[in-house]
């Protein structure tokens, strides 16, 4: 059966290959694009029809797992890996469904936290953090809260006790 395999392979290579000669140079990169999309489907297929798929599902889980679990802990200790990490967050890539970070948020001003918190610019420290308990007690998303309004709640509170 491996023989059938490696001859249906070779003249496979020796199809594409004299394709890929007489593609003009501008559309051979699309053409490789295409090809390698053709051949991973391909195996699958192939994997799909002989039984031995779920094995590679079940590692491709794994490792998938693994890298989103474990790359914040090595992007400490690695520049680039926290560069390229970045622009993966930066084009929506591992996006979440949860509350934006406040450097995320934008920028607020006192007067905008006050009006959140519901609170005169004469407000105490003491009147800020049972303003912001008052609010975030019917806000957080735990209870079927806005996770955006829960954030600008938060970052109305640090901004006012100036953290």
């Amino acid at each position: 059966m491996i023989r059938l395999y490696l001859i249906l392979l070779v003249i496979a290579v020796f199809l594409w290959l004299k394709v890929y000669w007489q593609k003009p140079a501008s559309d051979r990169p699309q053409y490789i694009k295409k090809s390698m999309l053709l051949g991973v489907m391909a195996c699958l297929l192939l994997l799909a029809i002989t039984g031995k798929l779920n094995w590679v599902l079940a590692a491709f889980s794994v490792v998938v797992a693994f890298i989103l679990r474990f790359l914040p802990v090595l992007l400490r200790y690695a520049p680039q890996l926290q560069k390229l990490w970045g622009m993966l967050r930066q084009y929506g890539f591992f996006a979440q469904k949860q509350a934006k970070s406040a450097s995320g948020l934008g920028k607020m001003t006192r007067d905008e936290a006050y009006k959140i918190l519901g609170l005169s610019v004469s407000a105490t420290d003491k009147e800020i953090i049972a303003a912001h308990r008052q609010l975030i007690l019917k806000n957080h998303p735990d209870r079927g809260g806005s996770s955006y309004l829960a954030a600008q709640i938060n970052l109305a509170k640090d901004i006012l006790l100036k953290r």
